[in-house]
């Protein structure tokens, strides 16, 4: 069984995210995309669909803290004779994402162990394994190929990826997972301090933008690190998160995929930024937008994939048990059908709060906003699906008809 929801972490490259645990172990992470199939998938089910595990071999107290204003996750392993902390963090480079793990020596020496179960396809599809003659560890499964490069010697067994290794205080072990299409060249190898450093100084720069305003200011920068983290750095889409499947409900059938940009929440996402002084975001959602929607208004959808696809059909991951048991587990979102009538509003509406804070206006941009409002005027009154996206069929919703006009 996984971690208890409570009890992850997010780190991110805008791009994709993983989800690691307070016991070390990353049990969630698509790639390359946030809606890509994921190649650790133990959030949805156990350690056999796919996890990365590094931790102490004996028993040890666990805290965890971001370094300072980024999503760079340190998670400090302590006991009496020793202490350690893992400092985990993504990076990307051109057609290359990379998951690093840095195990850093603080006090003592620390007995660890890593274990790497790599399970394709959200936890179906087993690797093929070789070792490289550079000394890297290659996994491939079809289109997808990953490389782990480490000293640490490694050993197979029971179609799991296990080493065994000390680390002495002021040591520093590192791992490194990079993710490339099988039939394109070997990613280069990634030095991870200097990674480290790149990583670190991009959401400084990122984060110095913000002009803290009351005694939450730290929350706040913290929720926004978030929000960036789940915005698409070359597509500029928006998604709702870097999950699928988590319950609504322990034991209930309310699972859906939302790793997908709802146009209602990106525009939520879109007003905290825009009022925290964020503008690069909302011109890249705006272009976008733009792109999404193209054509008549009428095909205007609740929802795209990351870069704007419109088709997102549903099906069933029948072999994932689901977390904690809460079935089915869904990939895709079968809503992007819908009709949710404030959702014209609410586009509207953050198009306007664009333009107010100092977004240069765009022609097209204003051209669209004609558009949906031209339309909304002949259904603004009509049955729909409403904001919880029930599947019973369309009815008249109060909140649907007052949020369509919220934005004119």
């Amino acid at each position: 069984m996984s971690s208890r929801i409570e009890d992850y972490a997010v780190i991110g490259n805008c791009e994709t995210m993983a989800l690691v645990g307070r016991d070390g172990s990353i049990d969630w992470l698509g790639l390359p995309r946030f809606d890509s199939a994921a190649c650790l998938a133990a959030l949805l089910g156990g350690p056999e669909h796919g996890r990365w595990k590094i931790a102490p071999t004996a028993p040890s107290s666990v805290t965890r803290r971001y370094r300072g204003d980024t999503l760079i996750l340190e998670t400090v392993f302590a006991n009496d004779l020793a202490e350690v902390v893992v400092i985990d963090f993504m990076s990307r480079r051109d057609g290359v994402s990379d998951l690093i793990r840095i195990v850093r020596g603080v006090r003592g020496t620390m007995a660890m162990r890593m274990e790497l179960v790599v399970r394709f396809d959200y936890g179906v599809a087993i690797p093929w394994v070789t070792r490289r003659d550079d000394g890297r560890l290659e996994l491939i499964a079809g289109p997808d190929r990953l490389v782990l490069d480490t000293i640490v010697p490694l050993r197979g067994e029971d179609m799991r990826t296990i080493g065994e290794f000390d680390v002495a205080a002021g040591q520093d072990v590192t791992f490194t997972l990079s993710w490339t299409l099988s039939y394109h060249t070997d990613p280069e190898p990634l030095p991870a301090a200097s990674a480290l450093t790149q990583v670190e100084q991009f959401w400084a720069r990122w984060s110095s933008t913000f002009k803290p305003q009351s005694e939450w200011s730290d929350a706040v920068l913290r929720s926004l690190l978030t929000l960036k983290g789940l915005s698409h750095w070359e597509t500029g889409g928006i998604v709702a998160a870097a999950t699928t499947s988590l319950p609504e409900k322990i034991g209930g059938s309310r699972n859906w995929d939302y790793r997908y940009c709802w146009l209602r929440d990106a525009t939520f996402t879109l007003f905290a930024l825009m009022e925290s002084g964020f503008l690069d975001e909302a011109k890249a959602w705006r272009e976008w937008l733009l792109r999404a929607v193209a054509g008549s208004p009428d095909k205007l959808q609740i929802m795209y994939g990351v870069a704007g696809e419109s088709r997102l059909e549903e099906y069933v991951a029948s072999w994932l048990p689901g977390y904690e048991g809460s079935t089915p587990v869904r990939i895709g979102n079968a809503a992007a059908g819908q009709v949710q009538l404030d959702v014209f509003g609410e586009v509207i509406g953050a198009l306007y709060l664009a333009r107010r804070a100092g977004l240069s206006p765009e022609t097209s941009s204003w051209d669209l906003e004609c558009a949906l409002v031209t339309y909304l005027e002949t259904i603004w009154d009509q049955p729909d699906e409403g904001i919880w996206e029930v599947r019973g069929g369309r009815r008249h919703v109060k909140l649907s008809n007052v949020k369509s006009c919220d934005g004119m």
